[in-house]
C-alpha cells in the first residue's frame, strides 16, 4: 500500500466519525497528505503526517500553534489530534493565489492578520514553543543535503557564503511569533453570512519565534510583490516612514526566506515521498533568489 492510501486510510478509520465517512483528497499540501471528510453532517481537514525531522517540523509544535491560533481567530479549530494526525475544522472559503495577494485591496486585508500572528498568537500559546531561525535552517539543509549525496551538493559552498552574507545584513532582530511559510494558499478567503469576507491563516507546520522581516519578505518573495509593494508593505506593518537601514535588512531576509525555500525543495527532492515536482519548484525557487540576491547586493 502506497503511502497516500495508508493516510487516507487512517483518515477513514479515526474514532471520531459518528458514521462511515469517505475521505476526499485535498489538493496543494507539499508537506502532508490532506483529506477533506464529511461526517454528520460537518466537513473537517484531516491532515496526515509525521514529524519531519530533516525539515525541523515537529507535530507537537504544530498542534500548540494551531490551537493557539484559533484562540485569536486567526484559524480554524482544532477537533482531534493523535500521532501523525490533525483535524481541524473544513472553512468553505478560496486559497489565495499570487495574483490575489498582489491586489492592492487584498494586501491591506492581510497586513492585519499577520500583525495580529506575530503579536496575539503568544497569548494564547501553551507549553514549549519552538524558534525558527531561518539561518541555522540553511546551514542545517546544507548538511542534510551532503550526507544525501544530493546532486545540488556543487552548489553549496557558494549558497552559504552567501547565506552568511546574508545572516549579517539581517542583524539585531525583534522578535516575534512567525508563520513562516506564507505561501498563498495558506491564505483563505471565506464569505461571511451577513455578506462580509474574512481571512483565515492556516497551515502552522514551520510556526515559531522569529524576526517580523521573514515573514513580510516570504510574504513579497512567494507572491511576486513590487517594489513599491514592498515598501508600502514596510511602512504599513512597522507603521513609520520607511529607513535605507530596514530596507536593506528587509532585502535581506527577503533572501534567506527564498534560499530556505529553495533548499528546502532540495532537501525534498531525495527524502520526501509525495508525488510533487520538486526538482521544478527547486529551480523555480533558484532563479527567484538569484534575482533577489542580486538587487540586494546592489542597493
Amino acid at each position: 500500500m502506497d503511502a497516500n492510501n495508508t493516510a487516507l486510510v487512517r483518515a477513514r478509520d479515526l474514532p471520531i466519525w459518528k458514521g462511515q465517512v469517505t475521505p476526499e483528497p485535498l489538493a496543494g499540501g507539499i508537506t502532508n497528505v490532506n483529506f477533506v471528510v464529511e461526517d454528520a453532517g460537518k466537513r473537517y481537514v484531516v491532515r496526515i503526517g509525521d514529524d519531519i525531522i530533516v525539515h525541523q517540523v515537529m507535530r507537537f509544535n504544530e498542534l500548540s500553534a494551531s490551537r493557539a491560533a484559533h484562540a485569536a481567530g486567526l484559524s480554524p479549530a482544532v477537533v482531534h489530534h493523535e500521532p501523525g494526525v490533525l483535524v481541524i475544522d473544513y472553512i468553505d472559503s478560496t486559497p489565495l493565489d499570487e495574483a490575489a495577494v498582489r491586489d492592492p485591496a487584498m494586501l491591506e486585508r492581510i497586513v492585519p492578520l499577520i500583525r495580529r500572528c506575530h503579536r496575539q498568537i503568544p497569548e494564547h500559546l501553551r507549553g514549549p514553543a519552538l524558534m525558527f531561525w531561518v539561518f541555522h535552517v540553511l546551514r542545517d539543509y546544507a548538511a542534510a543535503l551532503r550526507e544525501g549525496g544530493s546532486a545540488h551538493v556543487v552548489k553549496l559552498s557558494d549558497l552559504m557564503v552567501r547565506a552568511d552574507r546574508l545572516e549579517a545584513a539581517v542583524g539585531r532582530i525583534d522578535v516575534v511569533f512567525g508563520h513562516n511559510d506564507l505561501l498563498p494558499s495558506n491564505l483563505l478567503d471565506a464569505k461571511l453570512p451577513d455578506g462580509g469576507e474574512r481571512l483565515w491563516l492556516i497551515d502552522w507546520d514551520y510556526a515559531g519565534f522569529n524576526s517580523p522581516l521573514f515573514d513580510l519578505g516570504g510574504l513579497a518573495s512567494n507572491n511576486g510583490l513590487s517594489e513599491a509593494q514592498e515598501r508600502w508593505l514596510l511602512e504599513t506593518y512597522f507603521e513609520t516612514p520607511l529607513q535605507d537601514e530596514l530596507w536593506q535588512r528587509y532585502q535581506a531576509m527577503k533572501c534567506a526566506s527564498l534560499l530556505r525555500e529553495t533548499m528546502w525543495s532540495m532537501v525534498s527532492e531525495i527524502h520526501s515521498e509525495l508525488d510533487f515536482d520538486y526538482a521544478a519548484y527547486t529551480a523555480e525557487n533558484l532563479s527567484r533568489f538569484e534575482a533577489a540576491f542580486e538587487d540586494f547586493v546592489n542597493i
